[in-house]
């Protein structure tokens, strides 16, 4: 099973780089790996969940790349920027699978196996995003972390639709996101010292005037 799971998908991987999502067919898809429909739609059980399988394993490849060059980036901004910027260069390399596959993550049916697996990778990008935070601002909230997550993955979101369904070079699109979570990493961390600086206010004022009651 495991080497059957393996050659379709190989097989859909060649087919849908080389071609295209829009002119591969399940059957062919089936045939090139000598497998009987049946079995391929055990596997994968439309073209959709093929496309999903396919790209589930470039997107992960994408994040653990993204991981490895945020891992030596102290600064929180360009770390941020390292962990989404291969999201952005693996989209360029293949717009109109990469739009599907955007597609089929937004819309497609929610109890499709694939579409979940796409989805949980998003989640663990948007919270490894928040930790990055977090570590930069310890007196952040969790929400607001989260919150800040979710926004640089939508921005990176939007990078990827503006190359494949706008024809905007990919060193525009990557130049521009870069300066997009400059701002959001900016943003949220003046926020997050500014909101501390106010609280050790209000706690020294508050000191103050419990020492003035107990010497009154």
């Amino acid at each position: 099973m495991r080497l059957k799971r393996e050659r379709i998908f190989r097989v859909a991987s060649d087919l849908l780089r080389a071609r295209g999502f829009s002119a591969v067919t399940t059957q062919e898809v089936s045939a090139a790996a000598a497998v009987a429909a049946g079995t391929l739609f055990r596997y994968a059980a439309t073209k959709s969940e093929l496309l999903l399988m396919v790209y589930n394993e470039t997107l992960r490849s994408s994040i653990d790349e993204g991981a490895a060059r945020a891992a030596s980036t102290p600064d929180p901004a360009a770390a941020v920027f390292a962990r989404l910027r291969p999201l952005v260069v693996a989209a360029a390399r293949g717009p109109e699978n990469s739009a599907a596959y955007q597609r089929e993550l937004l819309f497609g049916p929610g109890d499709a196996k694939f579409r979940a697996e796409g989805m949980a990778l998003i989640l663990a990008l948007e919270g490894s995003l928040s930790d990055t935070l977090r570590r930069a601002a310890p007196i952040i909230s969790d929400e607001d972390a989260r919150v800040a997550g979710s926004s640089l993955f939508a921005v990176t979101h939007l990078a990827i639709a503006r190359i494949t369904a706008a024809d905007t070079p990919e060193s525009e699109a990557i130049n521009d996101l870069r300066r997009q979570v400059t701002h959001i990493v900016t943003g949220v961390l003046h926020h997050s010292r500014a909101a501390g600086s106010d609280s050790q206010e209000e706690m020294k004022e508050t000191e103050q005037v419990r020492g003035g009651l107990l010497h009154g």
